[in-house]
């Protein structure tokens, strides 16, 4: 029942022309150094330049500008990233609370390089994402500081979700999620264990990249292992998703439906939240995957969901534009 409200709330966002979901980079900060990290790659922010160099916010302005702009973007679900969120955890003691106030459901992306504040378990709608980059070696090595042991620190006490990128290395190493599984699955702060795959630039030649038949293995081998694991959360939806990517992002319905902001409180991330020119034939988005089959689910046998959602949005940017409130 939740999960239908929530998508009714989704579609009234839609209808009048505001976007149901709303991401902020809100610090350019982070301690990490993580090699393909696309926040911090060259052409993330096109003419506005690195992230790294981008003007950001602490204290009270940070606070009023974050509320400032889910005030006026109205979300359904707001997701917090960075840089690292945890950087400016004590203006996300503030933050967070103040939206779960209006009812909207929260997610804060972490590396969880530092301790999560006890105090969040007791904020309602709110949802933890770490994010852990393969099993201890490769993962220590790819985000120090954000070790195994500094994560498993941070998490205590929480409910979290593990949230894991698919690169080329991990794709290369027999049962390697098997094992990974095998150890977050045991820990009793993991609620939910997510794959998404890793999302090169166009013409880059990283090692993270993974082959076309790379990507199908994984794809079909993860789908297996989620009767062995029933904290893997990986639906039918998705795996289709990752197996016909959209074609671009004016194809993505979870691109069009998120409104993405930087870490200046201004500045729109295009063309999708990843931001640069992404390979949209290698996107291994969970969001993207996920809703880009829903969007093909047909109503009554007939009617694709996308196209009650391209009618839906025009209505909304036309309403929107009427009354002078359309968002941009």
């Amino acid at each position: 029942m939740g999960y239908m409200k929530d998508a009714f709330r989704a579609w009234g966002r839609v209808l009048t022309g505001y976007y149901p979901f709303l991401s902020i980079e809100i610090t350019r900060a982070c301690p990490l150094t993580c090699p393909g990290c696309y926040a911090y790659e060259p052409g993330h922010l096109h003419k506005l330049g690195p992230l790294i160099e981008l003007s950001d916010y602490k204290g009270q302005k940070l606070i009023d500008g974050v509320l400032s702009l889910v005030e006026r973007y109205r979300p359904v679900y707001v997701s917090i990233v960075g840089g690292e969120p945890l950087v400016r955890y004590r203006e996300l003691d503030v933050i967070l609370p103040e939206i779960s106030k209006k009812c909207i459901t929260t997610m804060v992306v972490t590396s969880a390089v530092r301790e999560i504040p006890k105090a969040w378990r007791d904020i309602e709608r709110l949802r933890l994402a770490v994010s852990i980059d393969g099993l201890q070696p490769e993962h220590d090595v790819r985000r120090a500081p954000a070790t195994y042991d500094r994560i498993l620190k941070s998490i205590s006490g929480h409910t979290i979700t593990v949230h894991c990128t698919v690169t080329g290395q991990m794709a290369r190493r027999p049962n390697y999620f098997e094992q990974f599984l095998t150890f977050w699955s045991e820990r009793s702060e993991v609620n939910t264990i997510w794959f998404s795959l890793f999302t090169p630039q166009r013409d880059a030649q990283l090692e993270e990249i993974l082959s076309p038949n790379e990507r199908i293995r994984v794809v079909k081998e993860l789908a297996e292992l989620r009767t062995q694991f029933p904290k893997l959360d990986m639906s039918d939806s998705v795996v289709e998703g990752y197996l016909d990517p959209p074609k671009s992002p004016s194809d993505c319905v979870f691109a069009r439906a998120n409104f993405s902001v930087t870490a200046d409180l201004r500045s729109k991330i295009t063309p999708c939240q990843l931001g640069g020119n992404p390979d949209c034939s290698q996107c291994g988005c969970m969001a993207s995957a996920g809703m880009k089959s829903v969007g093909e689910y047909r109503v009554a046998g007939f009617v694709p969901l996308r196209s009650i959602f391209n009618f839906s949005e025009r209505i909304g940017k036309g309403i929107s534009k009427v009354m002078g409130s359309q968002v941009s």
